[in-house]
Formats: structure tokens, C-alpha cells, sequence
């Protein structure tokens, strides 16, 4: 189950409550979302703040960073967008092909 994800977040959208100050270092919480297809951009999906559950609950809008976009895959999950353009790029054999002559 492995990919490459590729993404640029707008450093100007981060809300600075959300920062949070820890032992090595500033974090923000975020939420990346891989949509089952591509959108016509080639983006796999959105990069958000990620929101609490008082904040999911009372439907507070999201804070949207970015989009992702799925750039390699190893067939086992998300297939990668196409490249400026071109062709989705062909994904490996997911699952191997079964041997009828095998007797068990």
C-alpha cells in the first residue's frame, strides 16, 4: 500500500490558533483527502486544517491549504493522476495471477 503524494499548501491560509507548540518543534494539525478519481485538475484531493469534533459537529467551514495529487503508486490503492496532460501512468499488478495447475 504505498504512494507518493505530491502537495503545496498556501502558507498564508494557516489559521495561527491552530498551531500547536511542541517539545521539538511547531505542528499543524492537517487532513489530506484521496478522492476515489481525479478532479479535472488531475488533483487527488484537498489538504485542510484539520477541524475538532465541536467544529465538525456545529459544520464550521474548512480551512482549505491545497491540493494533492497522487504522482506514484504501487497499484494497491489510489491510482496516480495524469501528468500535465498525458496518460494516468500504468499502475503494477495489484494481486498476482493464480496457477490453475497448482493442487491445492
Amino acid at each position: 500500500m504505498a504512494s507518493i503524494l505530491a502537495t503545496s499548501i498556501d502558507l498564508t491560509k494557516i489559521p495561527k490558533d491552530k498551531i500547536i507548540e511542541g517539545k521539538k518543534g511547531k505542528y499543524l494539525p492537517i487532513t489530506i483527502t484521496i478522492n476515489d478519481e481525479p478532479d479535472q485538475f488531475g488533483n487527488n484531493g484537498p489538504v485542510t486544517v484539520q477541524q475538532s469534533k465541536d467544529e465538525r459537529d456545529a459544520k464550521q467551514d474548512k480551512v482549505y491549504l491545497g491540493n494533492v495529487k497522487v504522482v506514484w503508486t504501487n497499484g494497491d490503492n489510489v491510482a496516480a493522476a495524469p501528468r500535465d496532460g498525458g496518460p494516468a501512468p500504468v499502475q503494477q499488478a495489484a494481486v498476482a495471477q493464480a496457477d490453475d495447475d497448482l493442487p491445492f
